[in-house]
């Protein structure tokens, strides 16, 4: 399959990236996040039957036909949190399907924490589309392949979602990292509370290559799958935040993620996959921002 092992771009960081690449491939093997119930955490909002909780509450799955797709949402709503979810993507010729897997507030000035996945011809690789809103406005994209098949197995999908830092992780290696950059007037996701959702959806207007390949119906049903979702997380509810304060010092919001930042080894390994793996970066789209770059491009 695409990706397993790009030779190319492995050979040209030589032994080094090798042995990086291979133990990324080991972790991903690793990675099990405790399980929780969907049947207890989620609800289906839409589908009509094509979302469906399987296997106790362990496993749950979202098709898409010609008529409709499918999606979920948390019960909860949080504010700040580690967020973990399996995925295993829709096999073969997913050309013109999007999975969406995302937070996001309600209201018309909404933030958002984004991975999409962007379907593609059989043997041609998925695109992971990264996005983050603050108070309904976005345009902050980065955009990745993967170094692995995501269809063949489950791969764990995190938010890490503190005061400082939103870090997006893929079996436990960070592939993006937008930090709060308030003191230099970009605004930063941490006033509303979001939900967890998810979809699988028809978007052949422009998923794949700007929309010039469609989706192929004769595949449908188009099935992607999920289980192992966690969330050590605060709880919004009421009101009220179940970390009893926004303190680091806080007992009740003292766990690790409340305050974790990159150490050495993740920088490593962030700046080997958007080396070698990212395919667009808002950052470097001088084109698009005539003006100039958004502040916080001009300071990472």
């Amino acid at each position: 399959m695409y990706l397993l092992i790009n030779n190319e771009r492995l050979i040209g960081g030589q032994g080094a990236s090798q042995l990086l690449h291979l133990s990324l491939l080991l972790l991903g093997s690793l990675m099990v996040a405790s399980a929780g119930n969907f049947h207890q955490d989620f609800d289906i909002t839409w589908g009509d039957g094509r979302a469906n909780i399987l296997n106790n509450g362990q496993l749950l799955t979202l098709s898409l036909d010609k008529a409709s797709g499918s999606g979920f949402q948390s019960k909860n709503e949080y504010l700040f949190g580690k967020i973990d979810m399996q995925l295993k993507l829709v096999p073969g010729n997913s050309a013109g399907t999007v999975t969406a897997y995302y937070l996001k507030s309600p209201g018309s000035t909404w933030d958002e924490i984004d991975f999409e996945f962007l379907g593609n011809l059989s043997g041609d690789p998925y695109t992971l589309h990264t996005n983050v809103f603050t108070n309904g406005k976005g345009d902050k994209e980065q955009q990745f392949h993967f170094w692995f098949d995501p269809t063949a197995d489950f791969h764990t999908y995190s938010i890490l979602w503190n005061p400082q830092r939103i870090v997006f992780s893929v079996d436990g290696t960070p592939i993006r990292e937008f930090k709060n950059s308030e003191s230099i007037g970009v605004a930063f996701p941490k006033n509303q509370p979001m939900r967890i959702y998810s979809s699988l959806w028809n978007a052949d207007d422009w998923a794949t290559r700007g929309g010039l390949v469609k989706t192929d119906w004769t595949h449908a049903p188009f099935t992607a799958s999920y289980r192992n979702f966690n969330a050590d997380a605060c709880v919004w509810s009421n009101g009220k935040s179940s970390c009893a304060s926004s303190s680091p010092s806080s007992p009740s919001s003292s766990s690790a993620w409340f305050s974790q930042e990159l150490d050495s080894t993740s920088q490593e390994r962030l700046k080997w996959v958007q080396k070698n793996y990212m395919i667009y970066n808002y950052c470097a789209d001088a084109k698009r921002f005539p003006q100039g770059l958004p502040a916080e491009c001009r300071t990472s």
